[in-house]
Formats: C-alpha cells, sequence, structure tokens
C-alpha cells in the first residue's frame, strides 16, 4: 500500500495538528533478532524449554524485539518518546499509545536472519472524545528475508490531550464481557501473568521503550495521573500469542490482531484467557478486578 501524496489533513483547521511542512514518505531499513535478545524474552516470560536459536523461526510478535527506536537522547521528549516529525507526523497532542494492530503471517522469520521492514504511514484522521481531541496514526510495517514477504502489521497509534486518566479501573467488565451483564464465557486455555516494576523494566529494555509510565513511577503518576505504573500494550499482546502457542506448539500462527481497552497497572497479576469458537481462538487479558485491559484474536495457518 503506497502513502498518500498529499499530507491527510488540513493543519490550518486542525489545531491538534501541524503539517505545513510533513509529507508521508516510506522508511525502509534492516535488522535482525539475534538470539541473545530472543533468548531475554524467552526468560522473561518464565518459557518452557530452550530459548529460540540461530535459524528457529521468530515466534508470534517477538519481532518486535528488531528495529528498535534510535532517536538520540536529544530528541526525546519529557514523556521519553522521540519527538514527532520526519517518518511520524508532527501531531501537537502530548500523550502517545500504541492503541491496537492487525499481524498477518505470510512465512517464517527466522532468529539471526538479515529481516527488512518497509514502513509507511496509511492514514491520519482526527476525531472527538469524552477526553477531547484524538489524532489516529496508522502505520503499515512490511518484513521480508531474502526477498521473501514474512509478515505485514498495521499499527493503530492514538495521541490525545493531556487530561488525567481515571485514577482506578473499576471491578467487574469480566474477560471479554463487556460491561459484565452476560455469562462469564468458557475458556479453553487459562494463564496468569504476574506483573511488577521488574517486568515492566525489562521489557522497556528489551523493545528500547522510554515512555516513562512503565518505569518510573512518580512520572506515571504525578505527571500523567495514573495510579501506577503502566503495563505496555505489546507486553499483553506477546502473552496472549505466547498462550496460543504454548497451547497449540507446532500450530504456527496465521494471523493475530489485538485492541487495547483499558490501562493496566503494576498492582496485580493480569489474567490471560482464550477459546475457541469456529476456527477462531479469542482471547482476552484482565487485571485483578476482572476488568478487560486488552481483547485479541488469533487463526492457525
Amino acid at each position: 500500500m503506497t502513502p498518500p501524496t498529499d499530507p491527510p489533513t488540513n493543519p490550518v483547521t486542525n489545531p491538534a495538528m501541524n503539517l505545513d511542512d510533513w509529507q508521508p514518505a516510506a522508511e525502509v531499513g534492516t535488522d535482525v533478532v539475534t538470539p541473545v535478545a530472543a533468548a531475554a524474552l524467552h526468560g522473561l516470560f518464565d518459557a518452557p524449554g530452550d530459548p529460540p536459536a540461530t535459524g528457529d523461526p521468530i515466534p508470534p510478535l517477538w519481532h518486535w524485539l528488531a528495529f528498535l527506536p534510535r532517536a538520540p537522547q536529544r530528541e526525546l521528549g519529557p514523556d521519553g518518546h522521540p519527538r514527532l516529525g520526519g517518518f511520524m507526523p508532527p501531531v501537537t497532542l502530548p500523550r502517545r499509545m500504541f492503541a491496537g494492530a492487525r499481524v498477518q503471517f505470510t512465512a517464517p522469520l527466522l532468529v539471526g536472519a538479515s529481516l527488512e521492514r518497509r514502513s509507511t504511514v496509511v492514514s491520519v484522521e482526527e476525531k472527538s472524545g469524552r477526553s477531547g481531541s484524538l489524532v489516529f496514526v496508522k502505520v503499515r510495517h512490511e518484513l521480508s528475508s531474502d526477498g521473501c514477504l514474512g509478515l505485514v502489521e498495521e499499527q493503530d497509534i492514538v495521541y490525545r490531550e493531556p487530561t488525567p486518566p481515571t485514577p482506578a479501573n473499576p471491578p467487574g467488565g469480566g474477560l471479554g464481557g463487556g460491561d459484565g451483564g452476560g455469562p462469564e464465557p468458557q475458556w479453553n486455555w487459562e494463564d496468569e501473568l504476574a506483573i511488577d516494576p521488574r517486568l515492566l523494566f525489562r521489557f522497556s529494555a528489551l523493545t528500547y521503550n522510554t515512555h516513562r509510565i512503565h518505569y518510573d513511577r512518580a512520572y506515571a503518576t504525578g505527571v500523567e495521573g495514573y495510579p501506577g505504573l503502566v503495563v505496555h500494550g505489546p507486553l499483553q499482546a506477546v502473552a496472549l500469542a505466547e498462550l496460543c502457542r504454548r497451547n497449540r506448539p507446532d500450530e504456527p500462527l496465521s494471523t493475530f490482531r489485538f485492541r487495547a481497552v483499558r490501562a493496566a497497572f503494576d498492582d496485580g497479576a493480569l489474567q490471560l484467557r482464550g477459546r475457541l469458537d469456529d476456527g477462531v481462538v479469542v482471547l482476552a487479558a484482565a487485571d485483578h478486578h476482572g476488568a478487560t485491559t486488552m481483547e485479541a484474536e488469533a487463526t492457525f495457518r
């Protein structure tokens, strides 16, 4: 998919963006998922068996161990994120989150093999919500190795105004249950992921994620208004993909999609659940209150 040739919004009538000098453009780079990084993520999840070695398929979503942010220290904003402009549009809203993604796996990508990634900004759209202005940026990544397309990922990045979030997740609204009004679904797979600052710090380090809400408690609570450290969306997504891999180790994924529902914090374990529904694995994560924090779906080849 090629990016549009003109800026997707009008910077004069849109105060949330400053796109006068910005044009969407493709970004191409090469990298590798090293066996050292794979072993580190394997240990973070206390996964059974040996970690993936050179030549083994990269487990689902572990491609996030490659193509890490490389902004110089001087280009980091006060929240720890790289300042905008260049590849990403210069949105003026300060709060940023990885809201969801859709990944299609087309061929195995291998640990230790050279990877090429082509990235494009597909769309930029402003909306209004209960918390004020929101800007949605859709980014498409295509990862290949030796000229063979291995996966296509579309990410949804959301920018919002600096309004404090709800102080804490309310109880109820169980896994996949929305408002909790219906019966609790039956789950084929269940697991628990213990959450504490050590886990969040190690995942931030592995993915070179400098967003301070994940490791700087004073910033997360005092500046952004959260009740604790925030669990990374990608960490929850990988945990749900790992639930599939542990229960169907010999069946590679064909697709995986996830959507962040609400923030999760380091005040208790995450409950991970999966159920089979007409060829689709329905997945969800929930906090210790039973409130759903992430919903996902996966299919096997």
